[in-house]
């Protein structure tokens, strides 16, 4: 069983690939805009999304592009589009698998459980870490759960990520083309993206930017995290 996301704005076909997936014993969710997409991901960890090309607000090569700054959850491209200059250039933005319209449930399910697997072979090969403390804040790498103070912290998967990794090194400065490489796995990107994750992640450690306590910010240099004083 998955925990699926659905993008698609055509509503029969949404309904069918909804009705089927459940029937497969998934928990399903469904939006028909790209923005709604980023709007689940950033709060809901799904195991993986499912997306169309042709919505109304984004096109899909871009809601792509903006998930990837967001989270890594695997990403199955479901589309009439065949045009295979488009599916490799896709493959290679971050895409997980491309499907093309129309498809057998079938198919869709031995794509989501092959995509699934590699995923989880992922997860599994990493080597155990030891909990990181800085403060009252405590990080647990291999059970990807923080507390602060004693209390659960409830964060999406990119916002554990981020913390982890600064909480990695306490104290250091730690550059935003830095962070983009090892949290967002991009060479480039966008500066706002590292700060809207810093402004959620500060939000729910209850500090802010202009009084900040575990979350430094250094104009033009980078980002350190360090207990308070």
């Amino acid at each position: 069983m998955a925990s699926v996301l659905v993008v698609e704005d055509d509503q029969f076909v949404r309904s069918a690939l909804i009705r089927h997936l459940t029937d497969a014993a998934h928990t399903v969710r469904s939006v028909g805009t790209a923005l709604e997409a980023l709007r689940e991901v950033a709060h809901i960890r799904f195991d993986v999304v499912i997306l169309d090309l042709g919505l109304p607000d984004l096109d899909g090569s871009e809601a792509l592009k903006m998930l990837r700054g967001v989270t890594d959850v695997p990403v199955i491209i479901a589309t009439a589009r065949d045009d295979e200059a488009e599916i490799v250039r896709l493959l290679n933005a971050g895409a997980d698998d491309y499907l093309t319209k129309p498809f057998s449930v079938e198919h869709l399910s031995a794509r989501m459980a092959a995509v699934l697997r590699r995923s989880r072979a992922v997860v599994g090969e990493a080597q155990p870490e030891s909990v990181l403390r800085v403060g009252g804040l405590v990080v647990d790498p291999l059970r990807r759960q923080a507390e602060l103070d004693g209390d659960r912290l409830d964060l999406t998967r990119r916002e554990f990520d981020l913390l982890a990794f600064l909480a990695g090194r306490p104290g250091v400065v730690v550059p935003r083309k830095e962070l983009l490489a090892e949290v967002w796995q991009q060479s480039y990107g966008d500066d706002q993206t590292i700060d809207v994750h810093l402004s959620w992640l500060r939000r729910k450690l209850g500090e802010t930017a202009a009084r900040p306590r575990y979350l430094h910010t250094l104009r033009g240099v980078g980002v350190k995290l360090e207990p308070p004083l």
